[in-house]
């Protein structure tokens, strides 16, 4: 089967960076499978999982936010954070869910900043799902 090149990167290293056979994510536009020769786009990513299969494998990586660049033999993944399911500290995660749920409940608090609350919950809840999701 052909592959393209995956790369992950974040600010501050490359998380992931292999020959993949797909890649499978939710772009601005929806769920988006790419294949190698895949036509040349750019996308914004959100808080999502990113599907990646190779030698008949999936393996997970958590993004939180960033863009996604296709050409046909690379799909190059600019994140601001990313993780492989297999780094994920899920104590960490449980913690910060736990503490974004605090937040949220404080409907009553002025002092609690609504949307950081709700995307740190969005995002411990997507780690969360990955490394739950990884070993398939």
């Amino acid at each position: 089967m052909s592959t393209m090149r995956l790369d992950i990167v974040t600010p501050e290293r490359k998380v992931f960076s292999e020959d993949v056979e797909m890649v499978i994510t939710r772009a601005a536009e929806g769920e988006i499978g790419i294949l190698p020769r895949h036509a040349p786009f750019v996308s914004p990513l959100g808080i999502t999982a990113v599907r990646i299969k190779k030698d008949g494998e999936e393996r997970l990586a958590a993004v939180s936010g960033g863009f996604m660049e296709v050409r046909p033999d690379t799909v190059t993944i600019l994140a601001e954070a990313a993780e492989m399911s297999d780094e994920i500290d899920v104590e960490r995660a449980l913690a910060a869910k736990k503490r974004a749920e605090e937040r949220l409940s404080q409907a009553h608090r002025d002092d609690i900043d609504f949307k950081r609350a709700e995307l740190a919950l969005r995002r411990a809840m997507n780690r969360l799902q990955v490394v739950n999701h990884g070993g398939q």
